[in-house]
């Protein structure tokens, strides 16, 4: 089985949830391969590399956090593969407009205009709220998905994203207290890599 690991904003291939997932399949599952991609690109290079890692999608589920759960979900949605959510963002096109908030209150921008620099490396320009806007979720194969919450994430509005998920008929744990980057994972490692292979079983 091939387990990609989406990592969240101002993150990389080296997240510590990544490497938490790694280390956990290498002790336990080493029959799992796991792919950890590096994000840090424009929207349409990582639906492009995201595609050529699925290929065809057989033995394949995806896992991500935050901005990589709305990525995951975005490939479920179009190439039917399973998918862990954790803590995921499901309209970014929102939450990236603090960003406007922060430097650029009520100017007019170009597309081309830069608005904030990941910290791993990603430029991210104005032009690219309009694409995540008109990529939003759809949540097609709701039986492909589960997702896993912090009801205390500081960031995003965990109980939006579990009604959203929940009024689409896909499987949501949701958990009181927590955080947003889910501190605690690796007390939860073992439950979202079960959801994974109780997919790729499923399908």
């Amino acid at each position: 089985m091939k387990l990609i690991y989406l990592h969240g904003l101002d993150s990389d291939s080296n997240a510590i949830k990544a490497q938490i997932v790694d280390a956990y399949c290498r002790q336990y599952y080493p029959q799992i391969n796991v792919i950890r991609p590096d994000l840090n690109r424009t929207p349409d290079e990582v639906v492009a590399l995201l595609t050529d890692l699925i290929g065809d999608g057989k033995d394949t589920v995806l896992m991500g956090s935050s901005l990589g759960g709305y990525f995951a979900n975005l490939m479920s949605d179009r190439l039917q593969v399973p998918a862990v959510l954790l803590n995921p963002s499901i309209r970014p096109d929102l939450s990236f407009r603090r960003f406007l908030n922060e430097h650029f209150a009520k100017q007019s921008l170009p597309d081309d205009a830069p608005i904030y620099r990941t910290a791993g490396g990603w430029q991210i320009v104005y032009g690219d709220l309009a694409w995540l806007d008109a990529h939003r979720l759809q949540v097609n194969y709701p039986e492909k998905i589960r997702v896993f919450l912090q009801l205390a994430d500081e960031l995003l509005d965990a109980k939006a994203t579990q009604e959203f998920y929940q009024n689409h008929g896909a499987f949501v744990s949701a958990m009181q207290g927590g955080d947003h980057r889910i501190s605690d994972f690796e007390q939860h490692v073992a439950m979202v890599v079960d959801w994974a292979i109780s997919l790729n079983q499923s399908r």
